[in-house]
């Protein structure tokens, strides 16, 4: 490609771009040096820009974004123009075509100088976390190493999001107060709070860390199992990790246990009804032992993230004897509490939530024991959190309407309907939404009284200020959703590959988003 720009009509054979053929332009580098500049290195330029904006340029964009800079140069008429000029042109003729890739290459040219400042920024932050801690996360215990470490390159990966992914009115509106982003620190790596299908998992098998786990054929196995799989999985994401109805997961494998206890108590001669009795004896203490076996592990061991992920399991509905047991023993063992024996305490994870339907539960319900041992549980530990199937709202409605139960992600979000043919929408009457398997991409908080005090300020409409704002989240979200969509699924085999997630039966090579 040639260096000689000017205004005849001379054209070039590869992009048809006017120079002149006598004028060589030079840039003067920052360290006096001088170097060629030509309409390929543009093309170069701005390529990787596009790139990292996730978009790319036609051949008449490219055309459109040279000519202008050829144009710009020949009214100069200098033959040596200094680089932070020439970076200025080019990024003029960016915002001509697509602004947001103009954005792209003027955050990556002043990356030197940002990243000066953001090492120091993250220098001083590594500084506080090594020698005083950190608190803004209670799950995150910052006097272990592998936590501080966390702590730092999050801190590290905030900077980076900051400067990189976020647009200037994002961060502007972020300064003020009216947004606030959440968890910047991981929004590049991963998605946010899900549902996941532990059953789907288990199910026929799955492969965890290169080792091919078989399908639980016991209680005690499959309790094991879920915890390996559950502090697995939640280390690749952020936010709270709920596995759904977890008493109606664990009732075929109590079924599996007793039958096999059955048979080997028959085995050895004793008479039915007794090996019957017994079995299910063992069956309780499997339970018993499971649950207290997860509360140690999701409250002692920490995840590659360095911490506690949120964890959380919702039960209740499970009608089955098996599924009752389940429910019951999980609370009864949280009411008793962890600990030396004259002081045992309830613990924080999993966060337990009573799924409450008034046609099961209550006096002569056919879960009024399962109802008690929920009542009981929360008068000595304040656990578990309750959640009305039957009431009024959009929980409830789906519920009724569908008999589909929208465990909460974490502790507060609750997913919006997404139907199995229809997406978005159901595609006709008989069309079923689909909640398990599901997850979010990221939090952004409004601050709903400045937005309003922000609108009488400046005498405008309370809802175009909103709209303003809400459309600064929205696009943020779809750029998270386009950036995410670009990683592999061997980024979480869990989730993308083992059927963790909707439509999760990817090869570790396929994009998310397909």
């Amino acid at each position: 490609m040639s260096s000689k720009f000017g205004p005849d009509n001379t054209v070039d054979e590869n992009f048809g771009l006017e120079y002149k053929p006598d004028k060589v332009v030079k840039v003067i580098k920052k360290d006096g040096s001088l170097e060629n500049f030509n309409v390929q290195k543009v093309i170069d330029a701005v390529g990787k820009s596009a790139y990292r904006a996730l978009t790319k340029f036609t051949d008449e964009e490219k055309r459109h974004i040279c000519q202008t800079v050829i144009d710009k140069v020949n009214e100069l008429g200098e033959q040596e123009i200094p680089i932070q000029i020439m970076h200025n042109i080019v990024e003029s003729a960016l915002e001509d075509v697509k602004p947001i890739v103009a954005k792209s290459y003027r955050d990556y040219r002043n990356y030197k100088q940002d990243f000066v400042r953001m090492m120091d920024d993250v220098y001083k932050k590594s500084q506080s976390i090594m020698y005083i801690g950190d608190k803004e996360n209670a799950n995150t215990d910052s006097a272990l190493v592998s936590t501080k470490r966390s702590l730092i390159f999050n801190q590290f990966n905030k900077e980076l999001y900051q400067k990189f992914f976020m647009t200037t009115e994002e961060i502007q509106a972020c300064r003020d107060g009216y947004l606030y982003v959440h968890d910047m620190s991981a929004r590049r790596d991963t998605m946010n709070c899900c549902l996941f299908n532990v059953a789907e998992v288990l199910s026929g098998g799955f492969e965890m860390g290169n080792i091919w786990y078989n399908e639980p054929k016991t209680l005690d196995v499959a309790f094991d199992v879920i915890g390996d799989i559950v502090l697995s999985a939640a280390s690749q994401q952020y936010g709270g990790f709920t596995v759904p109805e977890v008493d109606k997961i664990l009732e075929p494998y109590a079924e599996k246990s007793y039958k096999r206890n059955v048979e080997k108590y028959t085995k050895l001669g004793v008479d039915g009804e007794t090996a019957e009795a017994q079995a299910l004896a063992d069956v309780k203490k499997e339970f018993e032992q499971g649950f207290q076996g997860w509360e140690y592990k999701f409250n002692t061991v920490a995840s590659s993230r360095g911490d506690y992920p949120f964890i959380t399991v919702t039960a209740g509905i499970g009608t089955g004897r098996f599924a009752k047991l389940a429910t019951i023993t999980m609370l009864n063992v949280r009411r008793k509490g962890q600990g030396k024996k004259e002081c045992k305490k309830p613990v924080l994870f999993p966060k337990i939530v009573f799924l409450y339907d008034e046609n099961l539960h209550g006096p002569g319900k056919e879960l009024e024991d399962v109802f008690e041992a929920g009542v009981e549980c929360s008068a000595k530990t304040m656990y578990p959190d309750w959640l009305s199937l039957t009431g009024k709202g959009y929980i409830a409605s789906m519920y009724k309407q569908y008999g589909k139960v929208i465990s909460p992600m974490g502790c507060r979000a609750f997913l919006s309907p997404w139907y199995e043919r229809g997406g978005m929408h159901p595609a006709d009457e008989a069309d079923s939404p689909v909640f398990v398997g599901r997850f979010n991409i990221g939090v952004v908080s409004l601050h709903l009284p400045m937005i309003l005090a922000k609108s009488r300020q400046e005498n405008k409409d309370f809802y175009e200020v909103l709209d303003y704002y809400l459309n600064l989240i929205r696009q943020l979200h779809i750029r998270t959703y386009a950036y995410l969509g670009e990683m592999r699924a061997s980024t979480n085999t869990l989730a993308y590959c083992e059927g963790g997630l909707l439509w999760g039966q990817m090869q570790p090579h396929s994009k998310q988003a397909d």
